[in-house]
C-alpha cells in the first residue's frame, strides 16, 4: 500500500497532517451538526471549533518547520533542549532560560537560547528535530507566537514587502527582572 504514493506526496501530506486532520475534524462535526438531530447535533458543533483549532495550530506549526537538512540534530527530553551539531552543541533546561532570541544574520538562522547563566545554545533553524523547539517555546510565558512566527519567516526567507531584513539578533522573549543575571 505504501508503494501506491510517491514519496514526494507523502512527505507534503506528513507537513499538512494536522491542518487536514483539523479540516478533517470540524468537516465532520459540521455533518453531524447538519444532518442529525438532538446529541449527535450537538457534538457535531462542539467538534467545528475543535476542529477549527487544530487546524489554526497545524498551521502554526507549519510556519516554524523550515524544511530540516540543516546541520545538527536538536533533542528535546521534557522541557530540556540538546543540541548535536557537527562544531558545537550543548544543552538549555527551557526552566532557567533567560532570554530567546532569533539570529537572521547567521547562515542559515539560529535561534540564540540564553541561559540565566548567560550560557548561549545557538541552534540553526533547520537542524534535524527542530520543530520540536515550536512547543517548547510556545509554552514560554508572554511570548507572542504570531511576532515569532513572523520573525523566523522573514529571516529564513527574506524580509516581506515593507520591512527590512534585521541587521542583528532579534529577541522574541525575555524572563522577568527575577531571573536575568
Amino acid at each position: 500500500m505504501a508503494d501506491l504514493i510517491r514519496p514526494e506526496l507523502a512527505a507534503a501530506l506528513g507537513r499538512w497532517r494536522e491542518v487536514l486532520s483539523g479540516g478533517a475534524v470540524a468537516g465532520a462535526g459540521l455533518w453531524l451538526g447538519l444532518a442529525f438531530g438532538g446529541f449527535l447535533s450537538w457534538i457535531g458543533w462542539l467538534m467545528v471549533p475543535l476542529g477549527a483549532a487544530l487546524a489554526y495550530t497545524g498551521v502554526q506549526h507549519l510556519r516554524f518547520r523550515s524544511g530540516g537538512g540543516g546541520p545538527g540534530v536538536v533533542e528535546v527530553t521534557e522541557r530540556r533542549v540538546i543540541y548535536y551539531g557537527p562544531l558545537t552543541g550543548g544543552m538549555a533546561d527551557m526552566d532557567l532560560l533567560a532570554r530567546l532570541d532569533l539570529d537572521p544574520t547567521a547562515h542559515p538562522a539560529h535561534w540564540l537560547l540564553t541561559a540565566e547563566t548567560g550560557a548561549v545554545l545557538s541552534i540553526p533553524v533547520n537542524a534535524a528535530g527542530s520543530e520540536a523547539l515550536f512547543d517548547l517555546f510556545a509554552a514560554l510565558p508572554g511570548i507572542r507566537t504570531e511576532a515569532m512566527l513572523t520573525a523566523l519567516q522573514d529571516g529564513t526567507r527574506g524580509a516581506g514587502p515593507g520591512r527590512r531584513r534585521a541587521a542583528g539578533p532579534i529577541t522574541l522573549w525575555e524572563a522577568g527582572p527575577a531571573r536575568l543575571t
